[in-house]
């Protein structure tokens, strides 16, 4: 079993109990590892049975093959469990360290049951696992517990923790690691199951190396590629995620006022792209582990009320949620805002879907100033954000109704504010506008956390990316339904394996390809793997979480996107979209699927998949 260290730390904090079990090489072959060993290990703990905030929900934390090892790109780890915000299945990925600082320290990955009594940490290490005390630790930012965690166990530790967001059980509270890096598993609120089971963090450090099956021949088919993705990413290291925001405008894809614009936003976009940010407040660039690419923003703001403020800088999913969302064009507002989430361990993307869904609900009168404490929640209103970002971190006054989420939250608020909560399945939207993508709507409204760009990157096949290995050999009219729900179930499948892998998705803009992966993993493992193999593997894996959601009551009803992406036509100069009919999209992916027509795996297709049991 070369690639895995074979073995996993299961961890009760209710009887303070941990035990190390070996990774069973049969599960290991059908679900590989990241979300897809993490999808099959919460399917086995039934956790669709219990409440997501209970002590009856398994946590895990989970590597891959790929990961610590001389592969590209994967310095990732995924966060499985059931989620908080949606109620189904949950998952956030994360870049940085600590997952290859995990595998090092001697694990594939964590399972973490039961709840304490009173707050601790999980110190792993090559000698063992201990839970430690952490009541020093409650109620300190994820900086402030990074810093003090190094300091007790080893220098050059990561860790992987909770702020006070995941303390006060805010629903959309992410996991963040690697101290001011600042990497986010952020989505699906997976920090507030942390917060509930009273688990600050899981600090780790290790020495030990990755088995590899044929490392010499591995070094070099990475050298081979690691050129022509630096090459072709160069953007990408010279701007960061937001190099494309000001073009994202320009094609209509760039999310505005709460999607609800039809009038193009040129100068405010403009002012918020990352060459703007590597203008004014860049002050240099760093990766993950393993990356040739390194599209982590250093920044530092000398001017105005945030001067002084220096760290991670936002990138594009903040610099849109928190910025062109709201429709304030300040980035050192923004920074500030993003600094703000950083510390108190909250994902941005749901973060800022939250403040521009109650600017437009104070637009509307819904909220008044009675219930904004007299702050003007007014579009473009900066100090207006960022004090909503306050409240919604430590989950007090409004923030404690927008700390539940769009659907929630809309539920609160009362008649007509459902119609402005934009979200798939109870996950805010991420930033990029289906309307622009008609795969990507299909996407957003199949993808199995929620609203989500990541499951299958579609819309980036409808703009650049193609695979013509699995018959994807030319870049589809975007605007067009025909073969989208093929494309949409093909690249889910594929960004399955991504996940589970555990390598980022960005590479394939560099080049990489699934031959490159198949190559990469049967030399790492010393396995046969091929195409065929490869994307059935990623479709056992789709189907599987389908299962998990079922069980949670799930439905067909539950797929499709928000009233205002369906009904709401986006048309300003110089666009090209439509209103997505994802309902005539969804009988061609659910045959394609092999589902009936409820979106129930068929047991010919279970069968198929082997997960007939």
């Amino acid at each position: 079993m070369k690639g895995y260290m074979n073995r996993i730390v299961e961890v009760n904090l209710t009887k303070r109990t941990t035990e190390v079990v070996q990774l069973d090489d049969e599960i290991r072959k059908k679900f590989i590892g990241g979300s897809g060993l993490g999808a099959k290990i919460l399917w086995d703990s039934e956790a669709y049975r219990f409440d997501p905030l209970s002590e009856d929900n398994t946590l895990i934390f989970m590597t891959g093959p790929f990961a610590s090892t001389p592969a590209l790109l994967m310095g990732r780890h995924a966060v499985v469990s059931r989620s908080p915000l949606t109620g189904i299945f949950g998952e956030a990925d994360s870049g940085g360290t600590w997952g290859p600082t995990l595998k090092r320290a001697g694990y594939d990955g964590i399972v973490v049951r039961g709840k304490a009594d009173r707050p601790v940490y999980l110190w792993v290490s090559e000698e063992g696992v201990e839970i430690r005390d952490a009541g020093h630790l409650w109620g300190k930012d994820t900086f402030d517990t990074d810093a003090a965690l190094r300091a007790e166990t080893a220098e050059k530790a990561v860790t992987a923790c909770i702020g006070q967001a995941g303390e006060r059980l805010v629903r959309m509270a992410a996991v963040m690691n690697d101290g001011r890096a600042a990497r986010a598993a952020g989505r699906c609120g997976l920090g507030a199951v942390m917060g509930f089971k009273k688990l600050k963090a899981i600090t780790a450090y290790g020495s030990q190396k990755t088995p590899i099956h044929d490392r010499e021949g591995l070094l070099k088919a990475v050298k081979e590629i690691a050129r022509t993705i630096r090459e072709n990413m160069v953007g990408m290291t010279k701007y960061g995620t937001s190099g494309g925001l000001a073009s994202f405008e320009e094609l209509g894809s760039l999310p505005l006022q709460n999607w609800k614009r039809s009038e193009r936003w040129k100068d405010g976009a403009s002012e918020i792209t990352g060459a703007a940010m590597a203008e004014r407040i860049g002050a240099g660039n760093y990766g993950c582990e393993g990356c040739v690419v390194r599209c982590g923003r250093e920044i530092q703001v000398t001017d105005g009320p945030y001067a002084g403020l220096e760290g991670a800088g936002p990138e594009y999913e903040t610099l849109s949620s928190l910025g062109s969302l709201c429709l304030i064009d300040d980035l050192n507002a923004i920074a500030m805002a993003n600094e703000l989430c950083n510390r108190y361990g909250i994902d941005t993307i749901s973060v800022g879907a939250m403040v521009a869904f109650a600017m437009e609900a104070y637009e509307q009168g819904i909220l008044t100033n009675k219930d904004t404490d007299g702050m003007e929640l007014t579009w473009g209103n900066a100090r207006a954000m960022i004090e909503t970002v306050r409240m919604i971190g430590e989950n007090r006054g409004l923030g404690s109704i927008l700390a539940r989420g769009c659907r929630e939250a809309a539920k609160e608020l009362g008649p007509g504010a459902d119609q402005f909560a934009v979200h798939a399945k109870g996950l805010e939207f991420p930033m990029h506008d289906p309307r622009c993508y008609m795969a990507g709507a299909l996407q957003y409204a199949t993808s199995a956390r929620g609203a989500c760009h990541l499951s299958g990157m579609s819309h980036a096949f409808e703009r650049v990316l193609t695979s013509p290995e699995i018959g994807l050999g030319e870049v589809p009219d975007r605007l067009a339904t025909e073969g989208k729900g093929i494309l949409t179930a093909k690249t889910q499948n594929i960004m399955g394996m991504y996940d589970s892998l555990k390598v980022c998705k960005f590479i394939q803009f560099g080049g990489l390809t699934i031959t490159h992966l198949v190559d990469w993993y049967e030399k790492i493992t010393g396995e046969s793997m091929s195409i065929e193999k490869f994307m059935l593997t990623g479709e056992r894996i789709f189907n599987l979480k389908r299962l998990f959601n079922l069980k949670c009551g799930i439905t067909q009803e539950d797929d499709t996107v928000s009233a205002r992406i369906l009904n709401l036509p986006k048309e300003a100069e110089g666009w090209k979209t439509r209103r997505p009919p994802v309902s005539e999209m969804m009988k061609d992916y659910y045959a394609f699927r092999g589902w009936d027509d409820k979106g129930v795996p068929t047991d010919e297709k279970l069968k198929t998949l082997g997960l007939a049991e």
